[in-house]
């Protein structure tokens, strides 16, 4: 019973991540995961609960990614965990995309204060701002949106992620020297 109940949110989180949350079809859902459709009312009651299960447990696994974030200490750390949950960040990319409804809204404030807190340490290390803390802050309130913009499914991978990075850091890097002369 619970191994129908998690198919049916794996595949919903699945969709929402790939797709967008207007793409959740419960039929859909039910021929992809062959399942019958009356069990997802049984599991869920209607799509709208099924969406708050789906923001709970994307939730839980920004929970973990945060973990990794604070074990991380260096650059291919950081990009291993992004490739990891590359469905984790492109389902907070659909919550960004479709934030003008309060519940989404909601659940992106609070998956912004998971990561951004848990990230903080090796992302000033990576942008060799240990001593600057709120220079770091403020770069990463920056480049969240823009990366966020950015991502795709294709280009969630090694070679556009150390692209990605090396970018920042000459821009934070150019900003610094600015900064000094």
């Amino acid at each position: 019973m619970i191994k129908n109940r998690n198919k049916w949110i794996e595949e919903g989180y699945f969709i929402f991540a790939y797709k967008g949350p207007n793409e959740i079809k419960i039929e859909r859902l039910s021929k992809t995961i062959e399942i019958n459709k009356s069990s997802f009312y049984h599991f869920f009651a209607t799509k709208e609960l099924f969406k708050e299960e789906l923001l709970n447990y994307h939730l839980n696994c920004m929970i973990i990614m945060g973990q990794k974030f604070e074990e991380a200490t260096k650059l291919e750390d950081l990009i291993s965990i992004f490739i990891k949950h590359k469905t984790d960040l492109l389902f907070n990319r659909q919550l960004r995309i479709h934030r003008q409804k309060p519940i989404f809204q909601k659940c992106l404030l609070k998956t912004n204060e998971i990561s951004s807190s848990s990230i903080l340490n090796v992302w000033k290390s990576i942008l060799e701002l240990e001593n600057n803390s709120y220079l770091a802050r403020l770069v990463l309130r920056l480049s969240v949106e823009n990366f966020f913009l950015q991502i795709t499914e294709e280009h969630l991978n090694q070679k556009w992620l150390n692209n990605y990075f090396t970018q920042l850091k000459e821009m934070v890097s150019a900003f610094k020297n600015n900064i000094t002369h």
